[in-house]
Parts: C-alpha cells; structure tokens; sequence
C-alpha cells in the first residue's frame, strides 16, 4: 500500500504541480472538510446498494446468471428511494425496469403451521382441521390479519376459534415467475420470467463474454481487430446474424464466420458452439 500510494501521488500530483513535496509521504494527512460531506446523497446510495444486494440475492436464487436480462424488479421500501438513481439498479441487475411500490405483497403468500407448544393446550384435536381452514383462506390475508395484533377469527367444527401470530409457524411461498428476498426495511421481488427477446439478448450476450474470454486467453490487445468463426449451433449462428451488428461492435469483430476447422468448444445456455477467433494484421 505505501509503494501503491506514492505511485498514485507521483501521476496524479507531481504530474502536475512541481511544487509539491517530492514524495505522498512527506505530506500531511489532508484536513476533513464539512462542505463535502452530502449525507443524503450517501443515503440514496446505501438504499440503491441494498437493493442492488438484495436483487443479486434473488438471482442467485432463481439460478439465473448475471448476463442473462430479466424485465422487472419491483421495490417495496420503509422510506422513500430518491429514483434518480434508477438507472445504477438497472445496470447493475441488468434489468429492462424497476418500479417502486407500497405494497408487494401481491407477489408473496404464506404456509401456516401450528404452533405446538400454544396451540395444542387450547385446541388439541381441532388443530388439524383448523388448519385446514386456514389453508383455503388467501395466506396474504390471513398474514395481515396477524400482523395487525387483532387475532384471526374462524368457527371450525362449531367452535370459535381465534389464533395469534406466536400461534403459527409462517413459511413464506413466492408465486411462480417471481422470487423476493426482504432485510432492512427493503423488499425487492424479481420477475424471473423469460419471453424469446429476453433469452436472445441472454444469448448474445454469453456469446460476447466468451468470445472475450478467449481474447484474453489469447493475448490479444483490447483495440485488437479479430475475426470471428463458429459453429455446432444452428440456433446460435441464427442469433449472432440477427444481433450481428452488436456484436461486432462489441467485439471489434471485422466478421463473423459460421465455419471453423478449429476452435474450443463452449456451453452457451444449453448450446454446445465451437468458436475459434483469429487476430487482423
């Protein structure tokens, strides 16, 4: 770290003020200014890395990669979110749209189970099919009531029957195509659904990244012009000539060949594409 920082020093001031002292450690450690401290901005931005955070915990969940877009994320929070920073959730989740919400309950239902130690001495055999009554019930519905403090109330087997939070055991379900995750005050729920668009782009996309992969592993320049060649795949040589021209950008690719005598072979979503790349002069 020392030898880091008089590096940083020697480019970044010395560079440009020759009056400097000749050395990082020969400074004095800069005083703190108040007029560059912005605590709302620092706020806006630990509520946009909780919800980064959570959005990544729900992918990871789903089992849905990074490079792969999705379309939505919905945003419940205690306090408001400043949503000029949107964009920074969309790069980072790499998602088409967040929306911010006041309810996301419409996505979560709950599974509730006895309680034993409460419920058992109050009801005993009736447990079984009050339970059952409060399977048919909406768990979202069922879950309000008991968050409000006021006891859910049923007659099952002509007996009035009221039952408290500390009397169930919640399991939360997520309705299918969604998956939500919630801490500090933050719910996010992740529309996982996939249309032919979204699983394009999720292919170009891996394409891209192995392509570069092998870039790399070749040692090739950043600013190097390549030629492309693949084959294997009918459906990805369809979706590389639909999406060609972004690929090529991306790449610096002078052309993209179906055809290769020899090349790696790689797995691009269940796809099995031999790719080799070769260097312009």
């Amino acid at each position: 770290i020392p030898f880091m920082a008089e590096q940083i020093y020697q480019n970044l001031v010395l560079s440009v003020d020759k009056t400097a002292p000749e050395s990082v450690h020969l400074t004095d450690f800069p005083a703190v200014r108040e007029d560059f401290k912005f605590p709302e901005i620092e706020q806006d931005m630990d509520a946009i890395r909780k919800i980064v955070m959570l959005g990544r915990a729900c992918r990871n969940e789903a089992n849905i990669k990074n490079r792969q877009p999705l379309s939505k994320l919905f945003v419940q929070s205690a306090n408001a979110v400043n949503e000029a920073y949107k964009d920074i959730i969309l790069e980072e989740l790499n998602i088409k749209d967040v929306a911010f919400t006041d309810d996301a309950s419409g996505f979560i239902t709950y599974n509730f189970k006895p309680q034993m130690r409460t419920m058992g001495p109050k009801y005993g055999k009736l447990m079984r099919p009050i339970f059952d009554a409060i399977a048919t019930m909406d768990g979202s519905s069922v879950m309000a009531q008991l968050n409000s403090g006021e006891p859910l109330k049923l007659t099952v087997e002509g007996t009035e029957v009221e039952i408290n939070k500390e009397d169930v055991l919640i399991e939360t379900l997520q309705k299918d195509g969604f998956v939500s995750d919630s801490d500090a005050g933050f719910t996010v729920v992740l529309d996982t659904n996939l249309n032919e668009a979204l699983i394009e782009e999720g292919f170009v996309r891996e394409f891209i990244s192995k392509v570069q992969t092998m870039r790399k592993d070749s040692g090739f320049e950043v600013t190097d012009n390549i030629r492309v060649f693949l084959s294997g795949s009918d459906k990805v040589a369809e979706i590389v000539k639909n999406n060609e021209a972004e690929i090529k950008a991306q790449l610096l690719a002078e052309s993209l060949t179906e055809q290769t005598t020899d090349g790696k072979e790689w797995n691009i979503n269940g796809e099995k594409v031999v790719l080799s790349i070769e260097k312009i002069s």
